[in-house]
């Protein structure tokens, strides 16, 4: 299991049927029955939106909580406002659902920063984060426990991009085909700039331990 797999593993959901969620070889963190679900959702079932959003809600909170945790709450509001309103027109699976959400999370951050013209990281205390989030070797010691507020904190003070790509692979718990066609780049640039990133964090997380 390479890094990247280690990193995503540590914020799945520790039940059965999220066990090897990211790869998406047949499990589901909804269930067996996703496309029960969805076809459910699209028609606007209660229980079946209830359970996309309980699902999905943390990580776009912690997501848009380290980049921009002034309009984090707003920001998911308005995140779900859209998958409500356009998930009749969705058409993939479980994964798909995932890396659609994000689109629409991402995009609104992007437009959050050029409305404000700015594209910086608000610094966020990491008692905030808590709440926020969803329950070897140099690297992997680096991201042992990205499910504590301190590791997002660490993570909201990379670089813009290497930030972006190390979120959206940890919370989001997307692949890096996913990223790549969120943020616009190549999957090997964004394998790239996870590598850098977490580099970095091991790098931080040794400084601080000595």
């Amino acid at each position: 299991m390479g890094i990247g797999d280690r990193v995503t593993a540590r914020w799945r959901p520790a039940s059965p049927g999220t066990a090897a969620a990211s790869a998406g070889a047949g499990s589901s963190a909804f269930g067996l029955g996703f496309p029960e679900l969805l076809a459910a959702a699209k028609v606007g079932a209660p229980w079946a939106l209830e359970a996309i959003y309980r699902e999905l809600h943390p990580r776009v909170l912690a997501f848009m909580a380290s980049r921009a945790p002034r309009e984090a709450e707003d920001l998911a509001s308005e995140v779900f406002v859209a998958v409500a309103e356009g998930l009749a027109r969705f058409d993939g699976d479980e994964r798909g659902l995932r890396a659609w959400v994000f689109t629409i999370a991402h995009r609104r951050l992007v437009d959050t920063w050029r409305r404000a013209h700015r594209r910086r990281t608000e610094p966020v205390e990491p008692a905030d984060l808590v709440a926020l989030a969803p329950g070897g070797d140099a690297e992997a010691d680096a991201v042992a426990s990205l499910s504590t507020a301190e590791a997002l904190s660490l993570i909201a003070e990379l670089p813009s991009p290497q930030a972006e790509v190390v979120l959206l692979r940890v919370v989001g718990d997307l692949t890096v085909e996913d990223v790549a066609n969120i943020v616009g780049r190549r999957p090997g640039a964004v394998r790239v700039i996870q590598h850098r990133a977490l580099a970095r964090l091991a790098r931080r997380q040794a400084g601080e331990q000595v």
